[in-house]
């Protein structure tokens, strides 16, 4: 009892802070702490359904109210607290930007660390802040050594730019890329870790597996796979665009050795913000994208050596997590689970829709896929937006076809009734 109060107590705090820092301007302070003492009262299961609870955080964002976004998987919008953030850093930093951001701001690079490897469970010695996951995955594809007949075991569901990296490296250096046959939604661990055990050899060296596929919300088995790799002395590096923030996990839950993820994803940093995380022991042997004067060090920072970049959004991201966690993650995921699944399990009961997402926890959270037979993607995307103006992703790639719908936080049932709408318009065409 007393460990829950305190739970409790805690969570009170975070959600006054929350409200203190943003913009939830429609009701009285007052009320507003009522609501968030009764609604964390709830488990997060719970909680994922009160849309009076909900409804008020939306408010913590601007997003418009002509268009609705189901297109979070790309981008997604800061709340108003990060943006308000970033502006303020911003005017500081143009007042006089050769002092104020090498000698003042840089200074705030160190705590955003610590807290970003903190919330990772990692060591801020392996944390590294950039702009996306593309940034951080070349960093890592770019700069193994690798040398010809030497194989890498991949997906071509995998992200396009993560898949050019890797065609580039095999024209120049000629590796040996091996595809495994992924059948997409899959609900098998044991089928998915196969797959990618079947691929395995002796001149295996990497493995690149993707969290959750970008294309339809489809979760791997990265921890199994990686432990399956490691036991033939193969390294395995982890795609987390789309897990981090997203889905409760810490990195070091995945056993995989490399982990890139975009900040300006789940996380509602602001847009150009990213993270790579290298296991310790490999730094030193990995080379950086951006060349410094050590290349071969063991220090994580090498691989932040852009030249002039950005200190408005790096400060900024520390605000995007004090979000996150007044928030938190468990009550987030099973929110987005809840949407997910509120339009998902009524989609399907239409005769030509086809859902390319699996409806089980463990394989799938906010994001999915959906088709309609005798439908392309694009033109579902452009009827969709031109008649109900519900925003989302066309997505036609190897056996998929049709929109990539990802709604986060601030998207209501109302929301999704609409999508209910179109998609049923769509289903007389």
């Amino acid at each position: 009892m007393t460990d829950r109060r305190g739970f409790i107590t805690k969570s009170i705090s975070a959600a006054g802070a929350l409200v203190l820092n943003s913009s939830f301007i429609s009701l009285p302070k007052e009320k507003l702490t009522e609501l968030n003492i009764e609604a964390l009262k709830k488990t997060p299961e719970a909680l994922a359904s009160d849309e009076d609870f909900w409804s008020q955080m939306k408010q913590a964002y601007t997003v418009s109210p002509n268009i609705i976004n189901l297109n979070n998987g790309g981008v997604s919008p800061a709340p108003k607290v990060v943006q308000e953030s970033l502006a303020r850093q911003n005017t500081y930093a143009n007042e006089a930007p050769s002092y104020y951001m090498w000698r003042i701001m840089s200074q705030g690079k160190e705590p955003l660390r610590e807290n970003l490897a903190k919330y990772a469970g990692v060591s801020p010695e392996e944390i590294a802040i950039n702009r996306n996951a593309t940034e951080a995955l070349n960093t890592i594809i770019m700069g193994m050594t690798l040398k010809a007949g030497d194989e890498v075991i991949l997906s071509k569901y995998d992200y396009p730019n993560m898949l050019h990296a890797w065609r580039q490296r095999e024209q120049r250096e000629g590796i040996v890329l091996k595809y495994v046959d992924l059948k997409l939604p899959s609900e098998s661990k044991n089928e998915l870790v196969k797959i990618y055990a079947d691929q395995m050899t002796a001149k295996t060296k990497v493995v690149h597996v993707t969290h959750m596929i970008n294309w339809n919300g489809q979760i791997m088995p990265v921890k199994e796979i990686a432990d399956l790799a490691h036991k033939k002395n193969i390294e395995v590096v982890c795609d987390g665009a789309h897990t981090f923030a997203h889905i409760d996990h810490k990195i070091s839950d995945l056993n995989c050795d490399y982990y890139g993820t975009s900040l300006h994803k789940w996380l509602c940093a602001p847009i150009g913000s990213g993270m790579l995380w290298v296991k310790k022991e490999h730094i030193t042997k990995i080379y950086p994208l951006i060349p410094n004067d050590t290349p071969l060090s063991d220090d994580i920072r090498k691989f932040e050596n852009l030249g002039t970049r950005s200190f408005p959004i790096e400060q900024a991201i520390g605000e995007a997590l004090n979000f996150q966690y007044s928030i938190g993650n468990e009550r987030k995921e099973a929110r987005l689970r809840y949407l997910k699944d509120y339009w998902a399990k009524e989609a399907i009961k239409m005769e030509r829709i086809r859902l390319n997402t699996s409806l089980k926890s463990n394989f799938s959270c906010a994001l999915a896929h959906v088709g309609i037979a005798g439908l392309e993607a694009g033109e579902m995307e452009s009827k969709l937006f031109g008649k109900y103006k519900v925003h989302t992703s066309p997505t036609k790639w190897e056996a998929l076809n049709g929109i990539r719908i990802a709604p986060h936080i601030y998207t209501s049932t109302r929301d999704l009734d609409r999508l209910l709408d179109g998609l049923k318009y769509l289903h007389t065409l």
